[in-house]
C-alpha cells in the first residue's frame, strides 16, 4: 500500500484491516467457528498468512493523516526496487486530503507507475483514482471515485468510464472504489476472489458488514446533495423534494413549481447535483421508507402511501434498485423498535428476529477535494 502526507485513515486502515482478519481468520479458526468458518491450511498442518502487508511511504517511519493520527510505514519508496516489485501482487492507492499533492509528487508517481506496472492487481480507495490516472495505469478503463468528486475525474482524465454510483468497480485486474468506507466494501471483494466466499463472508459477519453493500454511492447523499445545491431554484426544489416526499414529484410537477420547463429542470438539476429529477425523488423516497422501517411498525403498504410511492409493490422494487434488499429484509437487519410477536416484543437482531443486531452507518461528508 502506498501511503503519502494527508492520506485518509481510514482508506489505509480500513481495508488493511478486512485483510489481517483473514489472517487472524486462519490462525485462529476456532475462534471464528461462530462466522461458520473452518480452517484453511496450505500444507495440511500450519495455517499461512494469506496477505503480508507492506506499507511504503517516502520515509519508513511515522506519516500524518487527514485525522493527524499518524501511522507508520514499513518501507521507503528508495526500498521499492525492481526486485522487491516483482513479488508484489496487489498494489492499493488510498486516497484523501493529500492526494492533490501526492499527484504533483513526481517520487508518488513514479512508485506508483513501477508498482502499477509490476503488479498482478491494481486497486485504489476513494481518490486514490486519480493517483492511478496521473500514473498512467488506467487510461480506458471503467473506474468509481468518491461521488462528490466523479465529475472531476471524468473532466480530467476523458478516457476513462467513470461510474458514479457504483460502490467498487472492476475491470479486469483494476479494481477501484468509492469514499472512505468502500474500501472495505473493495477489501471484501478482493478476499472473495483470494479466499473464497465463505471467508469473505465470515469476515463480513465479524465485522458487522454487508457482503455485498446494499446500493449505490447515492444511497448515502441525498441530503447532501440538497446542501450542495442549496442556493437557487434547484436548491429550493431539492428542499422541497425532501419536505414533501409524498406529493406529487413528478418531472413536469417539478418544473412548474420550479417554473422551467422540463427539459431545462432536467439539465439544471443534473449540473447542480449530479443525479436526474426523478433519480433524485427515487434516492428521497427510499431514504424515507428506510426510516419508516427502522422506525415504525407500519406496514409497508402504509409506509409506501406515505412516501409517495403508488403501491407497495412499487416500493418494493424501488428499494431492491436502490438498497439491494428487499424492505422486510431490510427492516429484519436495522430496525430499531420492537417487534410486536405472541409473546411480547420481540427485539431486532435477536435470534427470533433471525439476524444479527446491526448499527446502521452513513458515508462521511465529502472534504471538499477539487472543490
Amino acid at each position: 500500500m502506498i501511503a503519502y502526507t494527508d492520506v485518509q485513515v481510514l482508506d489505509i486502515t480500513g481495508p488493511l484491516e478486512i485483510l489481517a482478519s483473514v489472517n487472524d481468520a486462519r490462525a485462529n479458526p476456532r475462534l471464528w467457528a461462530p462466522e461458520g468458518l473452518t480452517p484453511q491450511t496450505d500444507d495440511g498442518d500450519t495455517p499461512s498468512d494469506a496477505y503480508e502487508i507492506t506499507i511504503a511511504a517516502a520515509e519508513a517511519g511515522p506519516f500524518r493523516t487527514t485525522s493527524g493520527l499518524q501511522l507508520v510505514a514499513d518501507i521507503g519508496f528508495a526500498d521499492l526496487t525492481d526486485d522487491y516489485l516483482s513479488g508484489l501482487h496487489t498494489l492499493v492507492v488510498p486516497g484523501g486530503e493529500g492526494t492533490i499533492q501526492a499527484m504533483r509528487d513526481d517520487a508518488v508517481l513514479d512508485v506508483v507507475a513501477r508498482a502499477g506496472a509490476a503488479a498482478e492487481r491494481i486497486t485504489s480507495v476513494c481518490t486514490g483514482t486519480f493517483i492511478l490516472a496521473r500514473a498512467g495505469l488506467i487510461d480506458g478503463r471503467r473506474v468509481t471515485t468518491h461521488w462528490n468528486v466523479a465529475g472531476d475525474l471524468d473532466e480530467m482524465f476523458p478516457t476513462l468510464t467513470v461510474d458514479a454510483d457504483s460502490i467498487y468497480v472492476r475491470d479486469g485486474n483494476v479494481w477501484t472504489s468509492a469514499g472512505v468506507t468502500a474500501g472495505m466494501d473493495l477489501a471484501l471483494a478482493l478476499v472473495e476472489e483470494d479466499c473464497g466466499r465463505d471467508m469473505a463472508l465470515a469476515v463480513a459477519r465479524r465485522h458487522v458488514l454487508f457482503m455485498i453493500r446494499p446500493g449505490g454511492q447515492s444511497q448515502f447523499s441525498a441530503q447532501l446533495v440538497a446542501q450542495h445545491a442549496a442556493k437557487g431554484r434547484i436548491g429550493e426544489i431539492t428542499q422541497w423534494v425532501l419536505d414533501n416526499v409524498a406529493a406529487d414529484l413528478s418531472v413536469p410537477a417539478l418544473a412548474e413549481r420550479a417554473h422551467m420547463s422540463e427539459r431545462t429542470l432536467a439539465r439544471a438539476f443534473v449540473s447542480e447535483t449530479g443525479l436526474t429529477p426523478g433519480r433524485f425523488v427515487e434516492v428521497v423516497r427510499v431514504e424515507a421508507a428506510r426510516r419508516h422501517l427502522e422506525e415504525t411498525a407500519d406496514d409497508t403498504e402504509t409506509i409506501a402511501w406515505a412516501c409517495g410511492f403508488s403501491s407497495a409493490e412499487q416500493m418494493r422494487r424501488a428499494f431492491h434498485r436502490r438498497v439491494g434488499v428487499s424492505p422486510a429484509d431490510y427492516r429484519a437487519r436495522f430496525r430499531r423498535m420492537p417487534v410486536m410477536g405472541p409473546h411480547g416484543p420481540i427485539q431486532a437482531g435477536s435470534p427470533a428476529a433471525g439476524q444479527p443486531a446491526m448499527q446502521r452507518t452513513s458515508l462521511p461528508q465529502p472534504s471538499g477535494f477539487m472543490q
